[in-house]
């Protein structure tokens, strides 16, 4: 009863929503990198939120079904097929012992995720089935799908078909605006440099990965280099010595000692997490009032998203 990886594409990982309560032994938190595709994977199967799902980046991933299942894909806009048919993202699709489903690689934004009904069945580590490749913990051993890997699951015979419309589907482009919530810290920054950050626009650069989004622009160089390494949260915009932030994703180091203006909202680190080297992002500095009800209504607005009943 599992799904057998034919083909792992460039980077897919088996995550949950993370591992929490871990820091202090050194252990990140992880997790998927859009958190909002990933929730909505697995709402559309009746999934617990937690439930262990795939996240590949930028496509390529087939998998051979073993058992009779249902399946959704979320995310990045990319082609889908079940036994050569083209199937549409954003649904639940059965599949039966034998189906071959394939991602084609994505044309617009570059993460996608996998869920199967009732989640893959991977023991946690930490408390956590999240991969992190780093640590070597997490997923399977720690490491990213491989050719022939085998993702244990239930076997799902009769289950309702759903599906978000359209006008509910996040639209990936190729820019984000980020919502900035100033730390303690930002003070060690001018008032020309706060300005110069929100009205300035930033490229993401080909050093990216999941640890953290390095961005190319105006410098934002604080006079203050020397400082005790600290705890870090997600979202957090750090900045070195060149001046050039980085906003630290889910697979960040623990603590670090670089100064930092602030955290981006996690609502935008999902969106955030979609671009490609050269797309460009601009931010805005708002109060941590504001972030609490951008929060709030975007979660009431999740829970209160109807889905549709479909068939293949």
């Amino acid at each position: 009863m599992s799904f057998k990886v034919l083909q792992p594409g460039l980077l897919s990982l088996l995550q949950d929503l993370g591992r929490f309560g871990q820091h202090e032994i050194g252990l990140t938190s992880s997790g998927p990198l859009d958190s909002e595709a990933f929730a909505w994977a697995n709402r559309i199967l009746g999934n617990a939120a937690n439930a262990c799902a795939i996240e590949v980046s930028f496509g390529g991933l087939q998998l051979q079904a073993q058992t009779d299942s249902y399946i959704c894909i979320t995310g990045a806009e990319l082609d889908v097929s079940i036994n050569g048919v083209n199937k549409p993202l954003w649904c639940g699709h059965k599949v039966v012992a034998g189906d071959q489903v394939k991602l084609g690689y994505s044309s617009q934004g570059c993460r996608t995720y996998l869920a199967v009904a009732g989640g893959f069945n991977i023991d946690p580590s930490f408390g956590s089935c999240a991969t992190v490749m780093r640590e070597k913990i997490g997923g399977l051993n720690g490491l990213k799908l491989a050719a022939n890997d085998q993702l244990p699951c239930a076997t799902v015979l009769q289950h309702d078909q759903l599906s978000l419309a359209p006008q509910h589907q996040p639209i990936y482009a190729e820019s984000a605006h980020l919502r900035l919530v100033l730390g303690y810290q930002h003070n060690l920054f001018d008032a020309a440099t706060k300005a110069r950050l929100q009205h300035s626009q930033y490229q993401v650069t080909d050093r990216s990965d999941r640890m953290g989004m390095r961005l190319q622009g105006p410098s934002i160089a604080c006079p203050s280099q020397q400082m005790l390494s600290e705890g870090i949260a997600l979202g957090a915009v750090q900045v070195p010595a060149d001046g050039q932030p980085i906003v630290l994703l889910n697979d960040r180091q623990t603590i670090g000692g670089y100064p930092k203006l602030g955290s981006v909202i996690a609502r935008d680190t999902a969106r955030l997490a979609q671009l490609r080297p050269g797309n460009t992002i601009t931010f805005e500095i708002i109060d941590l009032y504001q972030a609490h009800t951008i929060n709030t209504l975007a979660q009431l607005k999740f829970d209160a998203t109807p889905l549709l009943h479909t068939k293949d």
